[in-house]
């Protein structure tokens, strides 16, 4: 028990010493920043907007479904970015080499990562509730529902980060999660509602947690008559939880194994060789 405090702690630790590093490194600072900069972005040019029979503008429905898109689609990448990473600088071989260095790696990564995401939807929510009109915020079952939907999320998506990342051995193979995620948003209704898609592509967009977490935080944030433009004309709120909650538990169950079958093949000549493939790129 002690031995697993310790690497817990440990993580914690590294963490903090992660954030502060991050938030003092230019290229580690833009991967956050850009996305939440590019979805400010389009929510001031949504201003006045509006969705035939929605009764709040399509601004102010897609506050709240980007807030949800960059929980997953920022979750999952950074996870994925670091570990390719991390991979070829060598630093998670040292980790395995240290006893309980890889729990303390993980929970590092896992919450450093969780706190950039806190910051990024704090940001969006101080641009996007002063900016449009209907968004209810104002009471405490709407702040339970906010949080309960951002812990959710954020435990769903980050494992999921694990498991790609750990499948991916390079950083120049991101493009292999980032696309399909961005095609994944473009039919998961964060731009524009699901319902107005054909029916084979509201089902695709229906199996990943993109879609999910875009409606949790539109219930979370949008008054309930809203609804009626959401698939069955509901927020379907046990189903949300539900699904979230299967990828958090097949993720999380997931993510280990692989990790620790990474973490085996794992060597100073695998880590040569991929730095030596990066320079001949570059």
């Amino acid at each position: 028990m002690n031995t697993t405090v310790h690497e817990y702690r440990t993580g914690w630790k590294r963490a903090l010493i992660e954030t502060k590093i991050s938030l003092t490194t230019p290229g580690d600072l833009m991967g956050f920043v850009m996305p939440t900069a590019i979805a400010i972005v389009v929510l001031l040019f949504m201003q006045g907007a509006e969705f035939e029979g929605a009764p709040v503008s399509l601004g102010a429905m897609n506050m709240p479904s980007l807030i949800g898109m960059n929980i997953v689609f920022g979750g999952i990448t950074a996870m994925v970015g670091a570990l390719a990473m991390d991979r070829t600088t060598g630093t998670l071989l040292r980790a395995k080499s240290m006893p309980g260095g890889m729990t303390g790696y993980l929970v590092g990564h896992l919450v450093s990562t969780a706190m950039f995401i806190a910051v990024t939807v704090i940001a969006l929510l101080a641009v996007g509730l002063p900016l449009f009109d209907g968004l209810e915020f104002g009471t405490p079952d709407r702040w339970l529902m906010f949080l309960a939907v951002l812990v959710t999320g954020i435990v769903a998506a980050l494992p999921i980060g694990a498991v790609l990342g750990a499948l991916l051995d390079n950083p120049r193979n991101m493009g292999l999660v980032v696309f399909p995620i961005m095609g994944l948003v473009a039919v998961s209704g964060i731009f524009y509602p699901i319902t107005a898609l054909p029916g084979w592509l509201q089902a695709v967009g229906q199996v990943f947690p993109v879609y999910w977490m875009g409606l949790g935080m539109r219930h979370a944030l949008l008054p309930d008559a809203a609804a009626a433009v959401e698939v069955g004309g509901s927020w379907r709120t046990a189903t949300m939880f539900a699904v979230l909650a299967l990828w958090a538990v097949a993720s999380m169950a997931l993510a280990p194994r692989l990790l620790r079958r990474m973490s085996r093949r794992e060597s100073g000549s695998a880590v040569a060789a991929r730095r030596a493939d990066m320079q001949r790129d570059w």
